[in-house]
């Protein structure tokens, strides 16, 4: 009896263990309790938990977080099952935007983790432009880097791109916290953003 309580305890443990073993343990545990930002940890447990296959980010930055979070999901899955898609501005980044990179290093750092497909502009002209051909997404990323002005007209675009098994995560000012965003809410959003285009 015992000797079968500890083949299931340690098939238990290997299923469980499997993200971490395949990205190794050591960088799985760093990720997921040591990284910093202490708010991004919370992506990272999300991903090697429930690896998604298409991931949109609105918001790239410096691609820290993006780097990090690619090579969690493929300790998982392979590159060619993960669809990202990064909208930034990229070279078109005002001066007072916080710092980021260029559209070509972004390709050159990031084209290895996934199938890539990064958008430069404007979250809520870009979004306007695809929104017809790019379908759901399982993992959807909004960072406090975005406009606010142009944030506000994603919520009817992101509403199309989202399901109920669609796990949203937001980030707030300053970067402070990342935060679940259910389906429920961007639908609300949505909904405010036709009313005032109709006032």
């Amino acid at each position: 009896m015992g000797s079968d309580a500890g083949r299931v305890s340690r098939a238990v443990f290997a299923s469980r263990g499997h993200a971490m073993a395949r990205m190794g343990l050591l960088r799985s545990l760093w990720l997921t309790r040591f990284s910093q930002p202490v708010a991004e940890r919370v992506l990272y447990r999300q991903v090697l938990g429930d690896p998604p296959r298409r991931i949109l980010e609105l918001g790239m930055g410096t691609l820290v977080r993006t780097e990090r979070l690619l090579q969690a999901v493929g300790s998982r899955r392979d590159a060619a099952e993960v669809h990202y898609v990064g909208l930034d501005r990229f070279e078109g980044r005002m001066p007072t935007d916080p710092p980021g990179v260029s559209l070509k290093q972004a390709h050159q750092r990031l084209h290895s983790l996934a199938r890539v497909q990064l958008v430069p502009g404007n979250v809520d002209s870009s979004l306007a432009r695809l929104c017809n051909h790019l379908g759901v997404f399982d993992l959807v990323l909004i960072s406090a880097a975005n406009d606010e002005r142009h944030l506000a007209r994603c919520w009817f675009f992101l509403q199309r791109l989202t399901a109920s098994g669609t796990k949203a995560f937001v980030e707030s000012a300053g970067g402070s916290a990342w935060t679940p965003l259910p389906k429920l809410r961007i639908d609300e959003l949505a909904a405010q953003t036709v009313l005032k285009r109709a006032g």
